[in-house]
């Protein structure tokens, strides 16, 4: 199976790069969560008062924002490079299911539904029909297909910004426009099945609760948005062959051969590389030493 960030082609090998910041946000990501686990989960956590106000406020918003905003654009970015990628989609829901039935069973106050392993598995999935039933390729236009690309990431984050709130019942078009969404969406087929397909869709049924909830609406503009950024990289470094390449693939492409993306840090890299089962075991493993230690 062809690894996500690994460059087919005459270059071969991996993009490093992607591998360290998958890794760096994974740090940040356990740091994240040993927080939660410490300040809620804790006897001594009750009373750092202080430390709780600030990450439940805008502080913590933004480190947790970071996390998972890197994270959905950095997979969403790899797409192209996965040759069995409905393989992987079903691998990474398999995680999400597993989280959800696990937390669900042991942890119910705390239980994790359509949670971002869910949301990123069910975006493979989606983007891989889409490419399979619309992929247009750059054809032998490259510089006609680096603005078809460009506009389709700008086209994606537009989006995302725009439905942003949409879990809270909301599209939001600038400071002052606010246009509220029919509350059906939001009641129908509550606590039923009709209703938990559209929590999932990014309508959250009332009293509906999850510790970690990704919609797919509006991440799965996010996610397209990375995949999108890395067409148009995929069609600049056509444009930069000598003779104008026409291939629609990382192969060949010049831009990958730069130092920036092979930058190595060997441990980052590594559990970046295996980001799947860092994020299955990491939480079990802060449940453990938040017990033993607090």
């Amino acid at each position: 199976m062809q690894k996500a960030g690994a460059v087919p082609g005459r270059h071969g090998g991996r993009l490093e790069t992607l591998d360290l910041l998958r890794g760096l946000t994974l740090i940040s990501m356990i740091i994240y969560h040993g927080m939660w686990d410490f300040l809620y989960l804790s006897d001594s956590g009750a009373s750092f008062t202080a430390l709780r106000t600030w990450y439940e406020g805008t502080g913590g918003h933004l480190w947790q924002q970071s996390i998972c905003r890197t994270f959905i654009l950095l997979s969403g970015f790899c797409v192209p490079f996965s040759r069995r990628i409905f393989r992987r989609g079903l691998e990474v829901s398999a995680g999400g299911i597993a989280v959800s039935a696990v937390t669900v069973i042991a942890l119910y106050e705390d239980r994790v539904l359509f949670g971002v392993l869910s949301f990123l598995g069910a975006a493979m999935l989606v983007s891989g029909l889409l490419e399979h039933f619309f992929a247009g390729g750059l054809k032998n236009d490259p510089e006609s297909g680096l603005k078809r690309q460009l506009t389709g990431a700008a086209v994606c984050l537009f989006l995302f910004h725009v439905t942003r709130w949409i879990n809270h019942g909301y599209l939001r078009l600038g400071p002052w426009i606010r246009l509220n969404l029919p509350a059906g969406l939001y009641t129908f087929g509550s606590g039923a099945f009709p209703g938990y397909v559209l929590t999932g869709l990014g309508f959250p049924m009332r009293d509906f609760f999850s510790t970690d909830y990704f919609s797919f609406l509006p991440w799965f503009f996010l996610f397209r948005a990375g995949f999108f950024l890395n067409r148009v990289l995929a069609a600049a470094g056509s444009g930069a062959e000598a003779g104008g390449g026409t291939e629609n693939t990382q192969s060949g492409n010049r831009i990958y051969d730069s130092p920036l993306f092979h930058l190595k840090l060997p441990f980052l890299n590594l559990i970046g590389r295996h980001s799947l089962p860092v994020y299955l075991l990491h939480q079990p493993l802060l449940y453990l030493l938040t017990s033993f230690l607090f």
